[in-house]
């Protein structure tokens, strides 16, 4: 009976062993894709600041998966999320690999409100504070090394 039970624990062990040993799967990177120019400007001297190229979300899978499984992105590239009407929007970080900054906009596109710094895979909500049409996401850091403030002003046009 012994010898049944240990040839039975001995079988279950090979054949768990190899159910654990399927290969990984591969994933394709997500790479940006440009799809317009974005300029922010100072509102007191409406002098421009920064140019970024943009990726655009507008659908609604588009709006849902925004930056999310990917590794970075370059200083100089941005998403601009574009809404149906203003509202009050809320973001989150699940599945979004490196931090943000969040730039909330007004229909006018005037800046409202920033979340700053958003941390990887966070899954707080972070809100507008005010009804917005557009949010902006650019690296973490990068509004404050622009000395961006409530009141400037963002253009963007799409290619």
């Amino acid at each position: 009976m012994r010898f049944f039970f240990a040839v039975l624990c001995c079988i279950f062990i090979a054949v768990s062993c190899k159910e654990n040993s399927k290969p990984a799967i591969k994933t394709t990177p997500i790479s940006f894709t440009k799809e317009g120019n974005l300029s922010i400007k100072k509102d007191s001297t409406d002098s421009v600041l920064i140019k970024l190229d943009i990726e655009i979300a507008e659908t609604d899978y588009e709006t849902q998966t925004g930056l999310m499984y990917r590794k970075s992105m370059e200083v100089n590239q941005g998403m601009l999320f574009i809404f149906p009407d203003e509202s009050m929007h809320s973001f989150y970080m699940k599945n979004t690999e490196f931090p943000l900054d969040i730039i909330y906009i007004k229909e006018d596109k005037t800046i409202a409100s920033f979340q700053k710094n958003a941390k990887p895979y966070n899954e707080e909500s972070l809100p507008s504070e005010v009804p917005v049409k557009y949010v902006l996401e650019i690296n973490a850091g990068l509004s404050e090394k622009w000395r961006l403030s409530v009141g400037d002003k963002i253009e963007f046009d799409k290619i």
